[in-house]
C-alpha cells in the first residue's frame, strides 16, 4: 500500500540513506527502502535534495557516481580533511599503472597482449597492481589462440575517480595533457 509522504519527509529519509550507504546507492535501492512511498515522489525528492545541496554553502554535496548517489566533500575542503585523516597508506598508482589503467578504461575490454602492444612494455606488474586495488577485473577470455584473459574497469574505478559512468572520461587530448603535467614517479589519488 502506498503511503503519502511529504517531499520534505522523503528528502530527509533519502539523505539518511545516502549518508549511511557504504557504496553509491541506486534509485532502485532507495525505492525499495521506502517501499510504501510513491516512486514519482521519491524521484522528485531526490532531485530536490541534490539541488538543495548544490545551491547551499555546505561542505558536502550529493553526486551521481557509478550508477548510484553518494555524499562527497567539496574539493575546497580537501586540505583540512587530509590533515585530519593523515593517511598512512594513500591510494597510489605508479605512472606505469596509471597509463595501463587509462588504456584499459578507453579500450576495454582488452587483453594483456593488446595492452603490451600499445604500451610497448611488459604490463603484468601494472595489471596485477590494478587487480589488487580492484580498479579492473577479469571479464572472460578472448576466443583466440592462447585464450588470454580480458580486462575491464570496475565500479570501484568509477567511485575512485568520481565518474557517473565511462562517458564522463576525459577526451584523449585532455588525458594526454593531464599525463604531461603529472610527476614522473607517482601520483596520489586524494579522493
Amino acid at each position: 500500500m502506498i503511503r503519502k509522504f511529504t517531499i520534505k519527509e522523503l528528502k530527509s529519509i533519502i539523505e539518511a540513506l545516502i549518508f549511511v550507504a557504504d557504496d553509491p546507492i541506486t534509485l532502485n535501492q532507495i525505492e525499495k527502502a521506502i517501499e510504501a512511498a510513491d516512486k514519482n515522489d521519491i524521484k522528485k525528492a531526490l532531485d530536490e535534495l541534490i539541488d538543495d545541496y548544490s545551491k547551499s554553502d555546505r561542505s558536502l554535496g550529493i553526486s551521481q557516481v557509478a550508477g548510484g548517489y553518494q555524499m562527497h566533500t567539496r574539493p575546497q575542503y580537501k586540505q583540512w580533511i587530509e590533515n585530519h585523516l593523515k593517511r598512512k597508506n594513500p591510494f597510489r598508482l605508479s605512472r606505469e599503472a596509471l597509463e595501463t589503467l587509462s588504456i584499459i578504461a578507453y579500450k576495454q575490454p582488452i587483453t594483456t597482449p593488446e595492452l603490451a602492444a600499445i604500451r610497448g612494455v611488459d604490463v603484468s606488474g601494472s595489471v596485477h597492481s590494478l587487480l589488487e586495488k580492484k580498479l579492473i577485473k577479469i571479464c572472460g577470455r578472448k576466443e583466440v589462440v592462447g585464450r588470454p584473459l580480458i580486462y575491464k574497469t570496475t565500479k570501484e574505478f568509477l567511485i575512485r575517480f568520481g565518474l557517473k559512468d565511462l562517458s564522463e572520461l576525459p577526451s584523449l587530448e585532455e588525458l594526454e595533457e593531464m599525463m604531461g603535467q603529472m610527476d614522473e614517479d607517482n601520483i596520489s589519488d586524494n579522493i
